[in-house]
């Protein structure tokens, strides 16, 4: 075996990995996305679900709370807007404290998105 055989031997043997290292890059990569994508419909599936659950049981609460603050001042127009003002009151404190929210949401996120 001459030198050039050898040469071209390990240049064919170079071009033979890298071509399967290019394949298993791409299998690999098509994989996360498929796990990122699956990941990221549950995520939003179960959000919804939830969210929407817990708002209807909101809905619930502040009725039955407005109806009970109504009856005890002796005018259901009163308790309905003492929990008027309390929602307000929260969405005030929530908008005051929405950078440390959206900190909070972009940390929880990208352990899921980028593990």
């Amino acid at each position: 075996m001459t030198v050039f055989e050898s040469i071209q031997d390990t240049s064919n043997q170079a071009i033979d990995k890298s071509e399967e290292y290019l394949k298993k890059s791409h299998e690999y990569y098509k994989l996360k996305v498929f796990q990122q994508l699956t990941s990221s419909i549950s995520l939003v599936l179960k959000a919804l679900l939830i969210g929407g659950l817990v708002l209807i049981a909101f809905v619930f609460i502040a009725l039955a709370s407005a109806l009970a603050i109504g009856n005890l001042l002796g005018s259901f127009s009163l308790g309905f807007l003492i929990v008027g003002l309390i929602f307000m009151l929260i969405s005030v404190l929530i908008y005051i404290y929405r950078q440390q929210i959206n900190n909070k949401v972009i940390q929880s996120i990208s352990k899921t998105f980028f593990d």
